[in-house]
């Protein structure tokens, strides 16, 4: 799992159109990501939480018992039962759409001031505890929205003098939690300085309230508590389609506002890691910039084994295209690289010079060939290639390592830097060579109809960097912010090699994601959705 910390399933229900106010807003939009109503159960842009899985871009419950088992810590219901796990009970909780995780106790409401009280546990006493306010340092609406079954519609305090509570507690939410004890609850502290206090209260939403903006649940908030970073919401919609970020909360490049308290926290909240870029501890002048070095060199020589997810798929001792390895017994390269005859190949991993083994070289056999049905060009089709399923497929070797396999199309953006790889047409070198080169949008411009759903462009438009033949099925490469490298693409085609406006066609894996996982089963493919 991610993280041992929750990272929210509301359904999401049809909304009219975005309004007209919410377009004009330097912070909302763009309309037409508005008009998607996305949710933090969107997983093409956000993770999903520990109990749940991404599957067709909607996270959905797990069933309990696929949670990890091993290192986890046992935890108690409000049924007065024994859970194995924080996950097992949230994925129980999860799929009833009922709290059911109490390890500070419940929420408790006073109706008459609307403020808000926990119980709070003694941990050396099973039958002691004490009832306690909740502090209003760090009270917000993401909290507010956990109380209220249909939205908050204010997070507010009240100064309360000459009165016997010394004593609250501060709780942090994110908003998809079922209760306050799911929340952060921090440890109580005591005001002996003062007459007055103030602490957290709340009121909850009702249809009647005025504002500009709807979420994806109907609920109305207004324009400027948009993209700040916190649930006003409740279902987290407010915050997944931004141009900028108010009050000095955190854009991810997928346009999701994350607050700035998340900010290296020990929970990734974007996708690519950002928000827990070691940078956010910088002074500005200390951040690295990358990406203004001038141009790039066309070709690297690598070192032996610096490419270790790198491939050679070798057709009876002939090798003319490459691969990448995945992880278990899989790796992934280009559909018109193979035939559907597995004893006619070889992988051969570790490979450094083209025809020729070094002495971290492995050479395993292919058990079975998986083509993607594909409608489009063939070229565009990914393709399988599982390794005899022995104890391991693959000898332990420190010269080999796997990519991970990107789940989502937003993962990495245009103009983002990565590299390509191979044993591809270049003048007679018969070394693996690599490259860097930018990811490039809108590429149906460049090829027109023959640009087909699932391919992707890279390289420079003139032409001074690109793949080649020999390079088919090689990987493309693009790490995130914490440097976890991600199987990109697959060199599939192009015209010609370098040509001047038409940069090369890959292969976009996360658009196989779901087929991918299907043959090579969850855990082998991304250790973020398993």
């Amino acid at each position: 799992e991610p993280t041992t910390q929750p990272p929210t399933t509301l359904a999401t229900s049809p909304a009219p159109k975005v309004p007209k106010a919410a377009d004009r807003d330097e912070f909302l939009g763009p309309p037409e990501c508005l008009e998607k109503k996305l949710t933090r159960a969107s997983c093409d842009l956000v993770f999903c939480r520990p109990w749940e899985r991404c599957v067709d871009g909607k996270c959905l419950c797990k069933t309990p018992y696929l949670c990890p088992v091993e290192n986890v810590t046992a935890v108690c219901g409000l049924d007065h039962r024994n859970y194995r796990s924080y996950c097992q009970l949230m994925a129980l909780s999860c799929r009833t759409k009922r709290p059911v995780f109490s390890h500070f106790g419940v929420k408790c409401q006073d109706p008459d001031t609307g403020m808000v009280e926990v119980f709070v546990p003694d941990v050396e006493n099973l039958n002691g505890g004490e009832n306690l306010l909740v502090c209003w340092k760090i009270w917000n609406m993401a909290a507010a929205n956990v109380i209220c079954k249909d939205g908050a519609m204010t997070a507010n305090y009240m100064t309360l003098k000459e009165i016997d509570a010394r004593s609250c507690v501060s709780i942090h939410c994110q908003g998809y939690e079922n209760s306050l004890a799911e929340c952060v609850i921090f440890d109580k502290v005591r005001n002996d300085q003062s007459d007055s206090w103030e602490f957290a209260t709340v009121t909850c939403y009702n249809e009647s309230q005025e504002g500009a903006f709807m979420c994806a649940n109907t609920k109305r908030i207004f324009v400027n508590h948009t993209c700040d970073g916190v649930d006003d919401c409740g279902d987290n919609s407010d915050e997944m389609c931004c141009k900028g970020c108010r009050n000095d909360s955190f854009r991810c490049k997928t346009g999701v506002c994350v607050h700035k308290d998340a900010l290296v926290d020990g929970q990734m909240d974007c996708l690519d890691g950002e928000d827990e870029s070691q940078k956010h501890n910088l002074d500005n002048s200390e951040v690295e910039r990358i990406g203004d070095g001038g141009p790039l060199a066309l070709f690297a020589l690598c070192l032996q084994t610096q490419i270790q997810w790198q491939i050679a798929l070798d057709e009876n001792k002939k090798i003319d295209c490459g691969g990448a390895y995945i992880g278990g017994c899989w790796v992934v390269t280009a559909a018109h690289c193979v035939r559907p005859n597995p004893s006619a190949f070889m992988v051969k991993f570790s490979l450094w010079k083209k025809g020729e083994s070094q002495g971290t070289t492995d050479i395993v056999p292919i058990q079975e060939i998986h083509i993607h049905p594909s409608p489009v060009d063939r070229n565009a089709h990914e393709y399988l290639k599982e390794i005899p399923n022995k104890k391991r497929c693959v000898e332990e070797n420190p010269a080999i390592r796997a990519v991970c396999v990107p789940w989502t199309t937003h993962l990495f953006q245009p103009n983002h830097t990565c590299s390509i790889s191979g044993w591809g047409r270049t003048a007679g070198i018969r070394f693996l060579l690599w490259a860097n080169v930018s990811l490039i949008a809108d590429c149906q411009r460049f090829y027109k109809d023959s640009f087909k759903p699932g391919m992707m462009c890279a390289g420079d438009l003139n032409g001074s960097v690109d793949s080649c033949q020999g390079d088919s099925g090689g990987p493309l490469v693009c790490q995130d912010e914490l440097g976890v490298s991600y199987l990109w693409g697959i060199v599939s085609w192009g015209k010609n090699c370098g040509e001047p406006g038409f940069p090369g066609v890959y292969t976009q894996v996360s658009h196989y994601f779901d087929w991918i996982r299907i043959h090579t089963g969850w855990p082998a493919v991304t250790k973020f959705n398993n």
